[in-house]
């Protein structure tokens, strides 16, 4: 009996100090985090310090992007005493009482209840008097250009924590250079919840993001979107791209593409129009792809300009017909010929002399079937076919500028390769960053020489025939050297091409003895007229004359 009555004490006391085993465990390590935050908040009050977020300025200081005051709208959940301050702030913030409400939580102390407000809604929320609610400064962004170089630009959104994140362009792929890192004030209260004045404080203070300085040229940039924006209407356009490069370090002097957005708005922009199409989009780059299989022929030797080929009608290569893009055959040609009339049959000829294990190579060389690089966020990287899956078809067809896709900017930087005397360089829109009164300068980089200085320098002056006697020679500014080619390639659509709708270019640069630019203009689905010579040429020369009075560049012939 006393043996069952030991026992059963036994059980009660081991019951009892389990059960306050467990409580303590609970307070300790399950709360113990809150149990502490909640004690240290009813003694102190902590308040966050936002970093300013880096601007964004032009190669001459001018801010694309900077930053002006608003507020955050914040509440102290203890001190709350009016339960209808929910639908009171709703009105005013002018969104859903649920998502004031649906922040609410016994566990919180503080909660940010909105981002950005404007002073106008705050001094009415301050008219309200709420006891627990109030606001601290904090930057938005503001783009004093508006919709200005808004691809390369992309802007600043919310991330799943509500804190400021940089989405596409600069702004995405620099985010955390200009973000910065938040600071913390930790000030002690009494029982009111007053600042104690000789309590104890303490700050860790933030740290501003760096600023972007950029190699794009203000004017330049007004320039490519006026005229880009112009050319659009002008030739019934879906759309248009213009990319202009310094082909000697390879920053990006402007980036433009219609149609827009404005970054300040984007919330109210369909999200399609944040890619940036330099970038993001892929195309069949037609005739001016001939520049750089020429590149590669000239290059390994086994073509000179002034080799013939025997252009005696369309060509068969298994049960496909490649014809000319106008069906007209002349006979004995020259590879100047060939380029200056883009004769496509000529242009297989080549190819069929390169090969496809020099093929192959040298577009690799050029940086196809890789990313340029460039410090845009979302750039792609279309397919590039294996070596050792080109058929016959692939080869012909690749040597015209048909059955290959790239980027605009891949493709104006292959052509910046001519230009420089055949560097291949990274393309780049940040020159330097500044931080906190120190500048970190971002240098050129050169990738490769991928073609030999003397068979650029060849090229320069096929590409320059070309202009003075292709199809576009109706449009170029009198007097001016400028080496370059058209594009057009047809649209792919389910298995064939439309020949109704195709992408219309034209690459190429200027002056072609010292070059100081290189430019690609691209349009998409021009109604006008299919061809690149009437449409993208013409734009380009309309840009480059405007480009050359900004330089002043004077007319060498």
């Amino acid at each position: 009996m006393l043996m069952l009555r030991g026992r059963f004490l036994f059980a009660i006391f081991f019951a009892i100090f389990a059960l306050i085993t467990i409580r303590l465990f609970w307070w300790q390590v399950i709360t113990g985090d809150r149990l502490s935050i909640e004690a240290e908040h009813q003694y102190f009050e902590i308040l966050p310090i936002p970093a300013a977020r880096g601007e964004i300025l032009t190669s001459d200081g001018f801010p694309l992007v900077s930053n002006e005051t608003a507020y955050l709208i914040f509440a102290e959940l203890k001190k709350i005493i009016d339960p209808e301050f929910p639908q009171k702030l709703a009105k005013i913030l002018e969104v859903p009482q649920a998502s004031i409400s649906g922040k609410m939580s016994p566990d919180l102390y503080w909660v940010a209840l909105a981002h950005k407000v404007p002073q106008e809604k705050v001094s009415k929320i301050s008219e309200l008097d709420i006891s627990g609610v109030g606001w601290t400064p904090e930057d938005r962004r503001f783009y004093p250009e508006a919709s200005s170089a808004a691809h390369l630009l992309g802007f600043v959104g919310s991330s799943a924590t509500g804190e400021d994140k940089g989405y596409f362009g600069l702004e995405g792929f620099y985010d955390r250079e200009l973000r910065g890192r938040s600071g913390m004030l930790r000030q002690e209260k009494d029982v009111r919840g007053a600042p104690i004045l000789l309590g104890g404080r303490s700050e860790e203070r933030a740290k501003d993001g760096r600023d972007l300085i950029l190699r794009l040229d203000r004017t330049v940039q007004f320039i490519a979107e006026k005229k880009l924006e112009q050319g659009i209407k002008k030739y019934g356009a879906k759309q248009g791209s213009v990319v202009i490069m310094d082909p000697n370090t390879g920053g990006i002097l402007a980036m433009a593409s219609f149609p827009s957005y404005e970054p300040a708005k984007f919330s109210k922009s369909e999200p399609e129009l944040f890619k940036n199409p330099v970038v993001a989009d892929s195309y069949e780059p037609g005739s001016a792809f001939k520049v750089i299989i020429l590149a590669a022929a000239l290059d390994s030797g086994v073509v000179k300009p002034g080799d013939i080929y025997q252009d005696e009608g369309p060509i068969k290569i298994g049960e496909h017909t490649i014809k000319t893009w106008n069906e007209k055959y002349h006979g004995p040609e020259t590879v100047i010929q060939i380029l200056e009339r883009s004769c496509n049959v000529g242009m297989v000829w080549v190819g069929k002399k390169l090969g496809r294990e020099n093929l192959v190579e040298y577009l690799q060389k050029f940086g196809f079937g890789e990313r340029t690089g460039i410090d845009l966020e979302e750039e792609g990287e279309p397919l590039f076919r294996p070596k050792k899956e080109w058929k016959e078809i692939d080869l012909a067809t690749a040597s015209f500028g048909q059955g290959i896709a790239v980027t605009p900017i891949q493709m104006v930087r292959a052509v910046g390769a001519v230009a420089n005397g055949g560097k291949l360089l990274e393309p780049h829109v940040v020159a330097r960053l500044k931080d906190e009164g120190k500048t970190i300068e971002i240098k050129p980089k050169v990738l490769r020489q991928v073609i030999k200085s003397e068979t650029a320098a060849v090229l320069t002056e096929l590409m320059v025939s070309a202009v003075e006697n292709g199809e576009a020679k109706w449009a170029k500014p009198k007097g001016f050297r400028i080496a370059g080619k058209t594009g057009t390639a047809q649209v792919p659509v389910e298995g064939h091409y439309d020949k109704d709708r195709t992408i219309a270019s034209f690459v190429g640069f200027a002056p072609a003895d010292a070059p100081k630019f290189v430019m690609l203009v691209r349009l998409t689905e021009p109604t006008s007229s299919p061809w690149g010579s009437e449409t993208a040429a013409p734009l380009f020369f309309d840009i480059a004359k405007e480009l050359f009075t900004y330089y002043g560049i004077s007319p060498s012939e």
